[in-house]
């Protein structure tokens, strides 16, 4: 099939559209190449799919509505995948405005190239940080997402009901995907794993936020691109539609559209993963203790039930194997 991938230079768009095009897929894909993190690894990371005669790149900015409307019509793509978006909460105390032009107006021009030029199936990329203040764990797609404590998540949930109302107006038939907390190689160098795996390596201190207390749920890169793909032939069926029920589906009564978590439902304390990044270094951590930063949760934590009954499948690579493939591959690219 033909897909159109937005953020094929970013981290998670990189993993997927090089397994894409290793199953023999053709990937159309857009990157705005913006400078929020090194823009050299970006351009490493398109180096290597642009070894595939079923890439072609496309370097603009989702903003300009106009020429993705005008990209999607040329493309022409089965399946439209959009992760492209301005991530990361503490930046959005910082730059909001960045989160609004990438989030909000980027997926709205998304939309309505869908709108414009029909696809099989369109998924796009949210946040577990959707369930913002949510007490209730572990966190289910019913839960109600009211309360963001950043303008990142609140740009997410935005974003979903966008899709839900485009599902419902245009008959796009739409997977809005929460991601927790996805590391692995090529990661994004302002996530906690890449800034511990450096600092520790260059006898630099580490901050430990909450006095540790934090808790992730972590996704291994590869466990994420598996969910996906095993959710791309699963196009929601609109209203009305006799297919037989999912337990705990999040299918809309008026729309084509379903949620789901990809996240493994295992937790783990800020502590254990500070000892799993020494343990496959083999150096230990000074640590500079400080409180929670603005916007930032004290726990993440996926029912992975709704993906396992879609897709009979939930991410399950341990931190014990997926940190030091981590820090192989950071050793390995950067020399040290």
């Amino acid at each position: 099939m033909r897909f159109l991938v937005t953020g094929t230079a970013g981290f998670i768009g990189f993993h997927l559209a090089r397994r894409l095009l290793a199953e023999g897929h053709e990937v159309v894909g857009v990157d705005g190449m913006t400078a929020y993190y090194d823009v050299t690894l970006k351009r490493q990371r398109l180096a290597i799919l642009n070894q595939s005669p079923g890439f072609a790149n496309h370097e603009f900015m989702i903003e300009d509505g106009t020429r993705l409307v005008d990209l999607v019509g040329e493309a022409r793509p089965d399946i439209v995948i959009h992760l492209a978006a301005q991530a990361g909460v503490r930046y959005s105390v910082e730059n909001p405005r960045a989160y609004v032009d990438a989030n909000v107006v980027g997926t709205l021009n998304m939309l309505e190239a869908c709108r414009a030029h029909p696809v099989r199936h369109l998924l796009l990329a949210s946040t577990s940080s959707a369930y913002g203040a949510n007490p209730d764990i572990p966190f289910r797609e019913t839960d109600r997402a009211v309360s963001p404590v950043s303008l990142y998540a609140a740009t997410k949930l935005a974003t979903e009901h966008m899709a839900h109302s485009y599902a419902h107006l245009f008959a796009i038939p739409t997977t809005a995907f929460r991601f927790f907390t996805v590391y692995g190689p090529w990661g994004r160098p302002d996530m906690a794993l890449f800034l511990f795996v450096r600092k520790i390596l260059a006898g630099e201190p580490i901050e430990v936020f909450n006095d540790g207390k934090s808790e992730r749920d972590f996704t291994y890169i590869d466990d994420l691109v598996e969910a996906i793909l095993r959710l791309v032939p699963l196009a929601p069926p609109g209203p009305g539609s006799e297919a037989a029920p999912v337990p705990g589906d999040t299918l809309s009564p008026a729309a084509p559209f379903r949620l789901v978590n990809i996240g493994g439902g295992r937790p783990v304390n800020l502590m254990n993963f500070v000892a799993a990044i020494e343990a496959a270094t083999g150096r230990t951590a000074e640590r500079v203790y400080k409180p929670l930063p603005p916007g930032d949760v004290e726990r993440t934590f996926a029912s992975a039930d709704l993906l396992e009954a879609l897709t009979g499948y939930r991410p399950a690579t341990p931190l014990e194997r997926g940190v030091p493939a981590f820090v192989a591959w950071y050793r390995a690219h950067y020399g040290v």
